[in-house]
């Protein structure tokens, strides 16, 4: 981002996690409260990018591995004569998504208590900022009044 920049910048989807990644803008004078609430944010980032990275590829594998399986199953090549890649129908590929969902379910578990965990004490960290700010707010009014 410019050095002018005021805000956080998002940039284009990652190609592992399909999740855009966030440059967060660092204010001059970062209180540390708000210094905890960017790394919290910054953290929850880089875990959500990690998880759908590792989920992704895996996803990748499994599938191509779970197609080949199949069509060697029919006596089918990965390719057919012309040359385009052989698919299998939307019932079998259910049975792949199942599969695959079922497999690891303990570790979506686990990756959405992780997020909502991140998520409540981000939350928590904006509201302190946000009455932090407020107050400061309310104190240079009430100084500017009596002046």
């Amino acid at each position: 981002p410019p050095a002018h920049s005021h805000s956080d910048w998002i940039g284009p989807p990652d190609k592992h996690s399909n999740l855009r990644p966030v440059i967060f803008y660092v204010p001059p004078e970062e209180s540390a409260l708000e210094r905890r609430l960017r790394e919290a944010r910054q953290e929850a980032q880089a875990s959500n990018q990690r998880f759908w990275a590792w989920h992704n590829r895996a996803f990748r594998q499994e599938k191509e591995e779970f197609i080949y399986s199949r069509l060697k199953a029919k006596g089918l090549e990965v390719r057919d004569e012309s040359g385009q890649k052989a698919t299998l129908n939307a019932e079998e590929m259910a049975d792949f998504y199942k599969d695959f969902l079922s497999k690891n379910f303990k570790k979506h578990l686990q990756y959405n208590r992780d997020w909502y965990k991140r998520n409540f004490r981000i939350t928590f960290l904006m509201g302190q900022v946000a009455l932090v700010r407020a107050l400061r707010w309310l104190r240079r009014r009430k100084k500017n009044v009596e002046q």
